[in-house]
């Protein structure tokens, strides 16, 4: 794949087989996908479409069956597994569907998780983290429990973990599914703001449509495969209709 260096992430003829035989299931058909440094892509499509396995492949969370991956000029599947995860612990991102936040820790000590798994003294990892809640506008939630804090809360939880530890390469599984659109709109905005610079990317599944206007480039998915790709240019303006949470 020439020209690696001018992409974040770049594949070629990407397929994902689950099970074998008439059990088969192709989730992945030859994807070929490029995510400039610098800019926000989106992966939109009807639900079972491959998007999530897709991010899962470039997050190097799961094995793709064939063809080939670089994400920041390397093959995640290249790397034996203790050296993947801590390739992954360091220069990825990832901000699920669910928040999965840990219940039993406070705000603070879910996002110093990546930097205590990288083996980080745990009062720097804490002061990193409460910084990082400062950035997404909740250091008052510090030492606040999940269950103590409304969705939008939880999700700038999230976010903070998610980019705590500086990764070049940050993934989001349908971020703004359980939030209303002004809270949609600023968890949005905060990525852009916080993520989004020349020496990183930012790839987000979505249905939602009111977030189109963050992306550079929006990618269309269907049935396993890429089906058109949308390049635009990215408004990141803040688009509220009543107040932040």
């Amino acid at each position: 794949m020439a020209e690696a260096k001018a992409f974040a992430v770049r594949t070629h003829g990407v397929t994902k087989v689950f099970g074998r035989g008439a059990a088969a299931v192709h989730a992945l058909r030859g994807i070929e996908l490029e995510v400039p440094w610098g800019e926000l892509v989106m992966l939109v499509g009807p639900s079972g479409c491959g998007k999530t396995t897709l991010i899962s492949i470039l997050a190097g969370i799961l094995d793709r069956t064939e063809g080939e991956c670089q994400v920041l000029g390397v093959d995640p599947q290249h790397l034996r597994q203790s050296t993947r995860t801590r390739w992954r612990g360091e220069n990825v991102g990832f901000v699920f569907q669910q928040f999965n936040l840990i219940p039993a820790l406070t705000a603070a000590e879910n996002v110093a998780v990546p930097l205590l798994l990288l083996g980080h003294p745990r009062r720097k990892a804490i002061a990193a983290a409460e910084a990082q809640l400062e950035r997404v506008g909740i250091a008052d939630k510090r030492k606040v429990r999940p269950t103590q804090l409304s969705g939008g809360q939880q999700q700038r939880v999230a976010i903070a973990r998610a980019l705590v530890h500086e990764p070049r390469f940050v993934v989001c599984d349908e971020p703004t599914s359980a939030l209303d659109a002004d809270n949609g709109q600023i968890v949005m905005g905060l990525l852009a703001e916080i993520a989004m610079r020349g020496d990183r990317a930012l790839v987000v599944v979505t249905h939602d449509a009111r977030i189109f206007h963050f992306a550079d480039r929006i990618v269309r998915m269907d049935d396993g495969l890429v089906a058109g790709v949308r390049t635009q240019t990215a408004d990141r303006t803040l688009k509220l209709h009543s107040h932040q949470p």
